[in-house]
């Protein structure tokens, strides 16, 4: 793995105990909350492998609660994440799973409300930084420490070019880009990480495109 600063290695200024399971936690929960749109009224969280085993001690709960908040890592909040959650109503569950997965710092997030549900699977990689995995049913590589859009498109021919079309347009560099499907033929889901954010007038042009279905930025 390539570090960029000497802050790739210590961690990220936040609350501890640790950096994989506390900010690395938070910035999961943070991802699913920017990538739900708003406030969720209920959350099912399952952690797996060293995230089950530890979760409580390590702050791995309210970190990631907190992050479903929008509190950022350094934000001394998220140590009363979970009440503050109950007294907004949101009905938060913890599950302890048993099955063996790629990274032992594994959480799965599915929030939701009266109007839409989101599921998203994260792993704590060290020193603060994430990958997030996949998203509802969607394989991805998304690594949440920059801007980035996600695609939701028909699986057609030049669904693709057209989004770089209109990126290379407005001189936006795409630092990192994958395509996921389910099957051929059906809904993708192209994977964009960006050098700079991008405004949402740039996204409503997107979205009048051809094929596309819906287009999501996360904001680093």
């Amino acid at each position: 793995m390539k570090y960029k600063s000497v802050f790739d290695i210590i961690g990220p200024v936040m609350i501890g105990p640790s950096s994989s399971h506390t900010a690395g936690a938070a910035r999961i929960g943070r991802v699913a909350r920017s990538l739900f749109g708003r406030e969720p009224k209920w959350a099912k969280i399952s952690f797996y492998g060293s995230f089950a085993k530890t979760y409580k001690g390590h702050g791995t709960d309210v970190a990631i609660v907190g992050g479903l908040l929008d509190f950022d890592t350094f934000d001394e909040r998220i140590i009363n994440s979970i009440e503050m959650a109950n007294k907004l109503g949101i009905n938060i569950e913890f599950i302890e799973e048993d099955a063996i997965t790629d990274h032992p710092n594994t959480a799965r997030i599915v929030i939701g409300d009266d109007h839409a549900e989101l599921e998203l699977v994260g792993i704590s990689i060290g020193g603060g930084k994430i990958e997030i995995t996949e998203l509802n049913g969607f394989e991805l590589k998304l690594s949440g420490h920059h801007p980035a859009i996600l695609v939701v498109h028909n699986d057609r021919f030049g669904a693709i070019a057209s989004v770089s079309n209109i990126l290379a347009k407005y001189e936006i560099n795409i630092g990192h880009m994958e395509v996921s499907r389910k099957e051929k033929g059906m809904l993708a889901l192209m994977t964009i990480e960006v050098d700079q954010n991008i405004d949402e007038s740039i996204l409503k042009e997107l979205e009048t495109l051809d094929n596309i279905v819906k287009v999501t930025k996360i904001v680093d």
